[in-house]
């Protein structure tokens, strides 16, 4: 790196940090549930049937426990589920109106084995409390968190997390227990995600998520290990993408030394950032990226096979905080989800470096709107 550059990435960073310790800047310690939030919990870890949009969504690294010291194999995961409002059914009264569409998706990232293994379901919903309704075969609940489509959950117990599914060629039975605080994205909660203000979500984080159970890999049971983690993110939204975007970069990033990093940009067709913005928390404080802060730089770029769509899957991303090189530790993280959302994104996990080309951090990477346009 050119030395001048460093010392000016130095120089910025102090800038930051010197900033954000002082009255001026807008930083927050935050707890599960504090008055003057937007945000109220238990309830807003639950369904929202009255938003268009919503989902669940959980990243993480599993450090399995070998047979020897030296075989201790890394996985990636990925479990989301989607909530989609049917505005035509709301007014129907019959128990067989789909006014909720429930969608899941699964994915193992197999790092030795360099391979991605994925699922996705599908389910109407009635939009009663689980169990109130014996037609349905998907729910959310509106009081805590609690979503099932079929086999497929993640539900609440006690203070945990539980995260439940057999795939065609994978199963996860997950534990995620809370480390941290919970991370409101924006403005104690609200996100926004273009130009106009109705362009924006209600949106939270979960980072350091401590994670145990174990996962099966056609056939073969791993434990997981410690040093295991996950992040979770809900988001909900009646509308959220400006109308001329083409899809989004994220990252959400769990730092070796306890912070949490979330940056992401939304692109148009031409490739430039309609929107940016994320957090950066260390040491219980919080920091908001301001629009134009946040800056997605690709550096190496993987064509798919399958799509024919070219992903950049190591980037440069300048944030206030420092900038950051993000690597995908597997090339072909791409996931065809054409049967239930309608979309093929690249979803995968990813190792991150700071500027002085230390690993700093495990996260995922998300990237939307390079095979089509993505439509919400």
């Amino acid at each position: 790196m050119n030395p001048l550059v460093h010392v000016n990435q130095a120089l910025r960073r102090r800038r930051f940090l010197g900033a954000a310790a002082g009255a001026g800047l807008a930083w927050h310690t935050q707890a599960w549930a504090q008055s003057d939030t937007s945000l109220s919990f238990p309830r807003d870890a639950g369904a929202h049937p009255d938003f268009a949009t919503e989902w669940w969504y959980v990243t993480g690294y599993i450090h399995a426990e070998g047979s020897t010291p030296d075989a201790n194999p890394e996985f990636g995961f990925q479990v989301t589920f989607f909530r989609s409002r049917v505005a035509k059914t709301q007014g129907m009264k019959s128990h067989l109106a789909a006014r909720q569409l429930i969608f899941a998706h699964a994915a193992l990232t197999d790092i030795s084995g360099k391979k991605l293994w994925h699922d996705q379901r599908i389910a109407r919903a009635s939009g009663a409390e689980p169990g109130q309704n014996p037609l349905d075969t998907a729910s959310a609940s509106l009081q805590d968190t609690s979503i099932a489509l079929r086999d497929w959950s993640l539900q609440r117990q006690g203070g945990d997390l539980r995260a439940q599914l057999v795939a065609a060629d994978f199963s996860l039975a997950l534990t995620l227990r809370a480390s941290q605080p919970v991370l409101l994205q924006g403005d104690r909660g609200l996100s926004r995600k273009g130009p106009d203000p109705t362009q924006t979500s209600y949106y939270y984080s979960l980072p350091h998520l401590q994670v145990s159970g174990e996962l099966v890999l056609q056939g073969k049971r791993h434990v997981v290990g410690d040093g295991s983690t996950a992040w979770l993110d809900h988001e909900w939204s009646k509308e959220m993408l400006p109308p001329q975007a083409a899809g989004w970069d994220w990252i959400g990033i769990n730092l070796l030394d306890g912070g949490a990093l979330t940056a992401f940009r939304v692109r148009d067709n031409s490739g430039g950032a309609l929107w940016d913005g994320g957090s950066y928390r260390a040491k219980g404080k919080l920091f908001n990226f301001q629009r134009g802060e946040v800056v997605f730089q690709p550096l190496r770029v993987w064509k798919s096979p399958l799509s024919r769509a070219s992903y950049p899957v190591e980037w440069l991303v300048r944030t206030p905080a420092d900038f950051y090189t993000v690597r995908a530790m597997l090339d072909n993280q791409e996931l065809d989800s054409r049967s239930s959302t309608g979309a093929i994104y690249w979803e995968g996990l990813c190792e991150v470096w700071d500027s002085n080309r230390k690993l700093v951090g495990r996260g995922y990477l998300e990237m939307t709107g390079y095979a089509a346009p993505i439509r919400m």
